[in-house]
C-alpha cells in the first residue's frame, strides 16, 4: 500500500465542497474528509506519489479562495480514516 500523507486544511465553510470536488476529480490524488464542519477543517488524504500534484493544486487556488494548511488537530485519531472525536 502506498503511503498516505494527510494535509489538514482550514477553509471557509462555503468552500468545503469545492476543495473536496477539486481534489477528488483528479483520480488517485486524494480523498477528502471533513473533520469539523463547524470549524471548516478538512483533511486531504494524499497518496505520497501525488503529493507534488496536491501541493500544486493548493498553490493554484491561493488568491481564489481563502484557506490555510494547519497542523494535525489533537482530536484527529491515528487510524487511516482519521476519525474525529470532538
Amino acid at each position: 500500500m502506498n503511503e498516505v500523507i494527510p494535509l489538514f486544511i482550514e477553509v471557509a465553510p462555503r468552500d468545503i465542497a469545492l476543495l473536496k470536488f477539486l481534489f477528488e476529480s483528479y483520480e488517485g490524488v486524494a480523498v477528502v474528509r471533513t473533520l469539523d464542519r463547524h470549524e471548516a477543517v478538512i483533511v486531504a488524504l494524499v497518496s505520497a506519489d501525488f503529493i507534488d500534484v496536491a501541493r500544486g493544486m493548493l498553490d493554484s487556488l491561493r488568491g481564489g479562495i481563502d484557506f490555510r494548511e494547519i497542523p494535525r488537530p489533537e482530536a484527529a485519531a491515528d487510524d487511516w480514516l482519521l476519525s474525529y472525536v470532538p
